[in-house]
């Protein structure tokens, strides 16, 4: 497969119940696997990938991200399209390749990942069963450059974030809110009292989200 990836491939033939999990600037593929044993009690597969751009943390350490940040600015059009190719043909590829259930998808991105997820669900919302952007953003050009889809109405959407978040104001993640409300999309939203993080209180409501609005009408066996 062309990306890097941590996966938990939970027992059974399936398909499964599947979150794609998507990392933010600066992390890798093991960032956010470790919330595979709380998503369905564990019965959930759950893939995350790794981003192809380097960012350098520390002599001798390295992390990664989707597409390279432009301080002050939307990110670069021919990198961003770059970045959501590569992760668009991973989907594809894990498709094929890992049991998943196609009715039961969701993508979950934190911060950088999340405007990756915003851009591939809210483009193409027949594919998805739904959508979590943790401390994210939805760019207003990406949210305007985005056609209203009968589909939108049918997609659930959990969106998360910190009120003192430094690196992602909380102005943005509700501008992002306001944004999906417009396209007609079905957005959960809460607010913690967080920075730029996942919080205990942020997983539990993720994950009473997740069992509510997507894995719910399926029966796990």
């Amino acid at each position: 497969m062309r990306l890097l990836h941590t996966a938990h491939v939970p027992a059974g033939q399936g398909p499964h119940p599947t979150v794609v999990a998507l990392h933010g600037w600066g992390a890798s593929a093991h960032d956010l696997i470790g919330l595979a044993p709380l998503l369905c009690g564990g019965r959930a597969l759950v893939l995350c990938p790794q981003g192809e751009v380097v960012v350098p943390i520390a002599e001798g350490y390295v992390g990664y991200g989707w597409f390279p940040i432009v301080r002050g600015g939307p990110p670069d059009p021919a990198d961003f399209a770059r970045g959501k190719a590569g992760l668009a043909a991973f989907l594809d590829e894990a498709v094929a390749a890992y049991p998943v259930d196609r009715r039961k998808l969701v993508l979950i991105g934190f911060s950088q990942g999340g405007v990756m997820a915003y851009d591939l669900v809210l483009r193409d919302p027949e594919r998805f069963a739904g959508l979590a952007a943790l401390s994210s953003w939805l760019p207003p050009g990406m949210a305007g450059a985005i056609p209203s889809q009968p589909a939108h109405s049918r997609l659930p959407v959990f969106v998360a974030h910190g009120t003192e978040d430094p690196m992602i104001p909380v102005a943005m993640g509700r501008e992002s809110r306001d944004g999906l409300l417009k396209l007609g999309l079905s957005t959960t939203y809460r607010e913690y009292p967080m920075a730029h993080e996942i919080r205990p209180e942020t997983l539990r409501d993720l994950v009473g989200w997740l069992d509510d609005k997507v894995v719910s009408p399926i029966k796990l066996v």
